[in-house]
């Protein structure tokens, strides 16, 4: 648990989650993550031991690109348990594909994916003024997909027996979420009148709760809870 006189950056807050930068100094939590088989196993990264080495230049290139990554913090306690991220952004037609990773396994089951997509996608529409957001994800992660559909996101198709997970093939399940069908999210005010980039669980605000009533963090990746 961070100290707190080192207390975390969140520029959006849920209610159970918060959004922050990534930073140089979580590398060595960011290499756990990506060091965990049952992280891992269903996500678009090679399953083998991460390095801090190969940790530090994933992240000298994420802090330059164009891509927006996030650390995810559980509020109650301001640990960092996950990544997040809109990836291959297409400011002309307004395009992205999202991925999301919970590095923490006791984290899981908890509601926190889904509020972390539901917040990326506010700020994918209601800052960033995108139109479509895509995915990919496992058949073999039922998790990952109900949080996905939770947040708002609809199953276009999937290309059968074209993941391999160990031994065994599933099929990569592609969805999206397109802006037309979401509210307007609390972001929205946020943009347009300035108020705090925080969600009011006690109904203050006039904006929606994100999602509506409907990497490490790459465009093919696995969510749970």
């Amino acid at each position: 648990m961070l100290e707190n006189h080192d207390a975390p950056l969140i520029m959006i807050h849920g209610r159970k989650v918060g959004l922050g930068p990534i930073r140089r100094e979580y590398a060595p939590l960011y290499a756990r993550w990506m060091s965990d088989l049952r992280v891992t196993r269903t996500l678009a990264v090679a399953s083998k031991p991460m390095t801090l080495e190969a940790e530090h230049r994933w992240l000298d290139q994420a802090l330059v690109s164009d891509d927006v990554v996030f650390t995810i913090f559980e509020l109650t306690t301001l640990r960092p348990i996950g990544n997040t991220g809109l990836h291959r952004l297409d400011r002309v037609v307004g395009t992205s594909e999202f991925g999301i990773v919970i590095g923490e396994p006791d984290a899981w089951g908890k509601g926190y994916a889904t509020e972390a997509t539901e917040l990326m996608l506010a700020y994918a529409f209601d800052v960033l003024n995108l139109h479509n957001v895509g995915l990919e994800t496992y058949s073999i992660n039922p998790a990952a997909i109900r949080a996905y559909e939770k947040a708002g996101f609809k199953h276009v198709g999937r290309r059968r027996g074209a993941m391999l997970v160990g031994r065994e093939r599933c099929d990569l399940v592609i969805m999206d979420a397109v802006a037309d069908d979401f509210p307007r999210s609390f972001l929205h005010a946020t943009m347009q009148r300035g108020t705090p980039a925080a969600y009011d669980a006690s109904g203050g605000a006039s904006e929606a709760a994100p999602g509506g009533s409907g990497s490490q963090a790459g465009p093919s990746q696995g969510a749970t809870g």
